[in-house]
């Protein structure tokens, strides 16, 4: 189980980067379409001054059930331990076992 501490600044992360989303995504096409050079440096100062919580990369996928910040599948938002737990008990229909 990770650390309360931990998940909250995962949260605190998520929505900061929710807030500042739309912001980024337009200075993101504005580069893009100034020609000049002295421009593009403007727009990319303005985005440099953004919280850099509030970057997308920053953000970590995390386990639904116990908060663990590795193996995690993506369908499923669980970390392969507990994933292979819940096949084992039967609570994924369609999921099966496999051992080597």
């Amino acid at each position: 189980m990770a650390r309360k501490s931990v998940i909250q600044r995962e949260k605190k992360r998520q929505k900061l980067e929710q807030k500042y989303h739309l912001i980024r995504r337009s200075s993101k096409k504005e580069i893009s379409k100034v020609p000049s050079l002295i421009d593009k440096w403007e727009i990319h100062g303005k985005l440099e001054s953004l919280p850099r919580n509030s970057a997308p990369i920053r953000l970590h996928r995390r386990c639904f059930s116990t908060g663990r910040p590795r193996a995690n599948y993506r369908d499923f938002g669980l970390s392969g331990h507990i994933l292979r737990e819940m096949v084992y008990a039967c609570f994924l229909p369609g999921a099966t076992r496999s051992s080597w």
